[in-house]
């Protein structure tokens, strides 16, 4: 589920960003005739020089050794792709914003779901690791898979970083929208920065029993009549016990209340995903771990006779809940990917896209109706451009995330995929060398193989001067 990666020397990172960011400027700009995608007004400071501060979303950060953001990335903090009205993203929070404001309503006829879709994407380590109860030694946690301001904050890399907050502000059911990021590999399916949704629910015992013996689904009834058999009205249930924790239950809770919390969790999901793609739609659950729910699960679809994984899930760690202020209720948690929603149910074949000012792709998500069926009409596929490069790595401190945020701050969405094709190891003196296979594409017109000469010559220029690789071009 995450990327393991060995650990960056901090000089080596903070070295990497500063160059980088500045090598690789003129490349992109110069071989795509085009301006920057967007401006940077959210960012200002020199990115990655010890003692040096950064400035994002009106507030500054000071740097340090942890410090490991390109400006590349930085760029796409606050373009909110989720609050752009008929973006394609925005659509896919639009329809769940609807489905929930619909199904589920409270007492007093307003709904029962609150909406953050505006949260900073910028919080603290705690929030996003150790809030969640992620371990101090999860892979997560390192530079080569987690971007970070300095050694204290960071860019969410998921938008679970805000649960905590929200159920200590009282919330017992909300969602939330955010983008995220997180270092990655490059493909037609990942990008450094993505759009999620999470949901919590929580049940006081009173609620959670409520539900349960008034359910008129015959699952449940059939769950009932294994479980609670010779309870009444569910008197004497209880959500909490002092056991051992089990594949089916954590150590406080009674299985009787994890399963009616699990229950109601696939029940919304189901009802979600058939809103979204129609009745009739094949699904099934996966065991899984996350460190924030026990049991957990994720949910896989059936879509054009390929089984796809749509999202992860669980019943909430009780330990994170307590710590929140909460410690009467039980509940569960979701999170979903848009941009994957969006390509399957849009067929948008390349998550670059979900970047372009491009208006014969914008203009095919302007709807009257947010539930109207659309599906993408792809723009002229431009011809691709592909170039290799090998070097020997260095003896140590190499990962391949940093080659590719090298690759993506010189390259940027010219870049549509890099595959490692090739690793070789001397018999002699056992250093390593790789070779990669990098496909250059532009949206929106056709490259010649001079223009990307330029972009790919900067790409060898920085990696032997800022990963400390030695050439074999």
């Amino acid at each position: 589920m995450v990327c393991w990666a060995l650990r960056r020397a901090a000089q080596v990172r903070v070295h990497l960003a500063r160059k980088a960011s500045g090598v690789c400027r003129g490349p992109e700009y110069q071989a795509s005739g085009a301006r920057p995608a967007a401006p940077e007004p959210a960012t200002r400071g020199a990115l990655g020089a010890l003692g040096g501060t950064v400035e994002l979303l009106g507030k500054s950060y000071p740097q340090d050794g942890y410090s490991n953001l390109s400006r590349k990335v930085l760029s796409r903090v606050g373009r909110n792709l989720h609050n752009r009205p008929h973006h394609p993203l925005w659509l896919i929070k639009e329809r769940v914003k609807q489905h929930f404001y619909a199904q589920y309503v409270g007492r007093s006829g307003t709904p029962l779901f609150s909406v953050y879709d505006d949260l900073s994407p910028v919080v603290t380590t705690w929030q996003n690791f150790d809030s969640l109860l992620v371990p101090a030694d999860h892979p997560s946690r390192k530079k080569g898979d987690s971007y970070y301001l300095n050694a204290t904050h960071m860019l969410r890399a998921h938008t679970s970083a805000h649960q905590w907050d929200l159920l200590r502000a009282g919330l017992d059911a909300f969602l939330v929208v955010g983008d995220v990021y997180r270092r990655d590999q490059i493909d037609a399916q990942h990008h450094p920065v993505f759009h999620q949704l999470e949901a919590v629910r929580l049940f006081s015992r009173h609620q959670l029993f409520q539900w349960g013996w008034n359910s008129s689904s015959g699952s449940l009834r059939f769950l009932q009549g294994h479980l609670f058999a010779g309870v009444k009205d569910g008197e004497n249930l209880q959500l909490f016990e002092q056991s051992s924790r089990s594949a089916h239950k954590q150590e406080t809770h009674t299985l009787e209340a994890t399963k009616l919390v699990e229950f109601d969790l696939k029940q919304t999901l189901t009802r979600l995903m058939t809103h979204l793609f129609g009745d009739g739609l094949d699904i099934r659950w996966v065991d899984c771990y996350f460190p924030f729910t026990h049991p957990s699960f994720e949910m896989e679809i059936n879509f054009h006779g390929e089984w796809l994984e749509i999202l992860g899930c669980g019943v909430m760690e009780q330990r994170l809940v307590n710590s929140a202020g909460a410690e009467d209720q039980i509940g569960w948690a979701f999170g979903l990917g848009l941009e994957r929603l969006a390509m399957v149910l849009y067929d948008i074949p390349d998550i670059r896209l979900f970047w372009s000012e491009d208006e014969r792709f914008l203009k095919q998500f302007c709807v009257q109706d947010i539930n109207q069926k659309v599906k993408f009409q792809p723009l002229s596929k431009y011809p691709a451009v592909i170039n290799d490069i090998s070097f020997w790595l260095p003896r140590e401190n190499y990962t391949e995330n940093d080659f590719y945020d090298l690759v993506r701050t010189i390259g940027g969405d010219l870049v549509e995929k890099v595959d490692l094709i090739d690793k070789f190891e001397h018999p002699k003196t056992h250093r390593t060398s790789h070779c990669y296979r990098i496909t250059y594409r532009h949206m929106e017109r056709t490259m010649s193989q001079r223009e990307v000469g330029r972009v790919h010559q900067a790409v060898q220029e920085a990696a032997v001067r800022l990963l400390g690789v030695e050439g074999r071009f």
